[in-house]
């Protein structure tokens, strides 16, 4: 048994109350009946020449978000079917978990991507926030497109939900969910249109405050960080406002080393918003100029881009860390500030 923790300490080891490196990698929080449930991409085998993406999807849980502890794997691997989207091969990233109050079910999402940058859905549904989750849908391809990083929605006052996703190497949709939330309705909106990576946004990270939406974005450069954006709406639909990086003091234009994943209203301190963000490369602290240079470069007109970037191909991400970071507003547009150590404890109740 460890040491219990009083704070969250960004880009450092954070290991569970077990003494385990934590691993829920592209994650989110869900808080039901008052226990905070941390969950994400289970990157513990995931090491470099071991051909192995992810092993499932594991959960924690807290009641002060600082001390975690691990309650295995709510979706794991299917290992012995190569053709299922969870085989641990299969590029299965970021999922994300809503409930939904019609059907009194959690339902997960999971993009999985596959050969020539296609990128498709899965979806699961559990009674339970701890599973078990039985499969709903496979390869959806929403409205018809291949949807890469998004964040899921629910509406508090209407139950409706809403699907926030990068329309791969394009541009940002967001679409109405079904009923149920296990698919979308047809009708969507598209915003931030860009040519190419590294210049599309992805990793939309969606909060709401003061009756105004909020998307949080980074740039497109693979594993290597770049300069997150913000964008502000008065409605789910848009149209937004971009409002520009959200790190302005970091010099080295890289969101603190970091990538957003998905942020997090603490449900009884005033005003506490937290960026939950990835160092997917710990030992990488370089400046972010030159990853975005070379994606630029690899997606320019008449280059393959579906061939491989060599100098991005050895990555371990069993090992990558997490930035979690609070948002403070000037006005109504978020900044994000490092912090070497920080408690929720140091914010006011509601």
């Amino acid at each position: 048994m460890t040491t219990l923790q009083n704070s969250i300490r960004p880009g450092q080891v954070w290991l569970d109350t077990a003494g385990n490196r934590i691993q829920a990698h592209g994650g989110s929080i869900i808080t039901v009946d008052g226990v905070f449930y941390w969950y994400g991409e289970n990157k513990e085998f995931t090491t470099p020449g071991s051909d192995i993406w992810h092993w499932g999807v594991r959960c924690y849980s807290s009641t002060d978000l600082v001390n975690w502890d691990d309650r295995g794997l709510i979706i794991p691997p299917d290992e012995n079917d190569t053709e299922s989207p969870l085989h641990p091969t299969k590029y299965a990233d970021r999922p994300h978990i809503i409930f939904n109050e019609r059907t009194r079910k959690f339902v997960c999402w999971i993009k999985v991507m596959t050969k020539g940058s296609v990128q498709r859905s899965t979806v699961l549904e559990a009674d339970s926030i701890l599973g078990p989750y039985e499969i709903a849908r496979t390869w959806l391809r929403p409205l018809g497109m291949s949807a890469g990083d998004f964040d899921l929605v629910v509406d508090p006052h209407d139950g409706k939900g809403y699907y926030y996703f990068e329309r791969v190497h394009s541009e940002l949709i967001c679409a109405d969910l079904t009923d149920d939330f296990t698919d979308v309705t047809g009708y969507y909106s598209t915003h931030f249109p860009q040519p190419q990576p590294p210049f599309v946004r992805e990793a939309p990270a969606y909060f709401h405050r003061n009756r105004q939406h909020y998307l949080l974005t980074s740039g497109t450069t693979g594993y290597y960080p770049n300069p997150s954006e913000s964008a502000v709406a008065r409605s789910f639909h848009g149209p937004f406002e971009v409002l520009g990086d959200l790190h302005p003091t970091d010099a080295s234009r890289t969101s603190f080393h970091s990538q957003i994943s998905s942020v997090f209203e603490h449900p009884t301190k005033r005003d506490l918003y937290i960026a939950l963000g990835d160092r997917w490369l710990p030992g990488y602290l370089d400046h972010g100029s030159r990853a975005q240079e070379a994606f630029a470069e690899h997606f320019a007109p008449g280059r393959d881009s579906d061939l491989p970037m060599e100098e991005f191909a050895e990555v371990n991400t069993s090992i990558a860390d997490y930035v979690w970071l609070p948002l403070r507003f000037d006005g109504d547009r978020p900044v994000i500030e490092w912090r070497d150590e920080w408690s929720p404890e140091e914010f006011a109740d509601r």
